[in-house]
């Protein structure tokens, strides 16, 4: 027993350091597009703390899910918390499942960059909407009476900057339309249905996305609309985007490629080395089995020369 648990741990170590090599050439090629959606996050989060500077508290506008679904509670809102983060967590473990099992179809780095892409376009269109129009916030911490409703103007420059994370985050006001947690939580959804394995847990993926829905507004962090609007706007976002893309290489081949598309200069290249294929009559296939007619009317086929009038002929 002890012999097999230190074969294993063996081939584990070997596994990781295969795994590490390979995700490390990638971050050298990629490190720039992740760096740039990493700096979008920070972007996105000074756009939602300056918001609530200009929050203004107010009766809370009516909802049709406010009306359908019974109001959790002050107490009970952790609720829906908890459950964002088990499915940002388990996302984020399952990018790294290269590492240790065998079966491996996604390339981490690679991985992290689409999803990065995905994330900061629907975030810009998000601070985009919720810089438009602002909404009296329907959350505890933001009605009239709250002191965290509205913020003090800042003293400094380096106090906007500092967005004062993770509180800021979790009691922010004004940056209502879209949902920010519906964004991760069909981002992450989304890329496990197109690259993830296991049918049943796509499924429970997708059930949890509807039931984090349901626990928003029940909790009163967002308005019914906020939710709506993320559900088709995330969608349509990030099937546009996927279609853009260049898809990952299939690790089946061993293949790695870069995230971004071909350069002009490489379509340029590929272009020309086809028509050079096609001129030299070669299709790039070891044997072509094709009969090509020759300017005499014969046909050569398996390196046999046959007469095409014979052939008509009969003969």
């Amino acid at each position: 027993m002890t012999l097999y648990i230190a074969r294993e741990s063996s081939k584990l170590w070997k596994r990781i350091c295969a795994e590490t090599t390979t995700e490390f050439t990638l971050l050298a090629q990629s490190w720039k597009y992740l760096l740039a959606g990493l700096i979008c996050q920070y972007i996105h989060g000074l756009a939602a703390h300056g918001v609530h500077y200009i929050h203004r508290p107010g009766p809370v506008l009516q909802d049709a899910g406010f009306f359908l679904l019974p109001e959790l509670g002050q107490d009970k809102s952790y609720i829906s918390e908890t459950l964002f983060t088990f499915i940002f967590l388990s996302f984020i473990l399952w990018t790294f499942n290269p590492f240790i099992f065998k079966s491996k179809k996604i390339y981490t780095v690679l991985l992290w960059c689409r999803v990065l892409t995905f994330l900061a376009a629907s975030q810009m269109l998000r601070i985009i909407t919720f810089y438009s129009t602002q909404l009296p916030g329907p959350n505890y911490h933001c009605r009239e009476g709250s002191k965290l409703a509205r913020l003090p103007p800042p003293e400094s420059v380096l106090e906007v900057l500092l967005i004062n994370f993770p509180r800021g985050t979790l009691y922010g006001c004004g940056d209502l339309i879209f949902s920010s947690h519906m964004i991760f939580t069909l981002v992450f959804v989304r890329t496990y249905q197109k690259y993830g394995t296991q049918r049943c847990i796509k499924q429970f993926a997708w059930l949890l996305a509807v039931i984090q829905s349901f626990l928003i507004v029940a909790s009163r962090k967002h308005y019914t609309v906020d939710v709506v609007v993320a559900w088709y706007t995330v969608n349509l976002v990030v099937f546009f985007i996927d279609k853009k893309l260049p898809d990952c290489p299939d690790r089946t081949n061993g293949a790695v490629a870069l995230l971004l598309p071909i350069t002009t200069k490489d379509k340029d290249s590929k272009t020309k080395e086809e028509n050079h294929k096609l001129l030299n009559g070669n299709s790039g296939d070891p044997v072509d089995w094709r009969p090509r007619t020759q300017g005499n009317g014969k046909i050569l086929e398996d390196g046999n020369t046959l007469h095409a009038d014979s052939r008509m002929n009969g003969a």
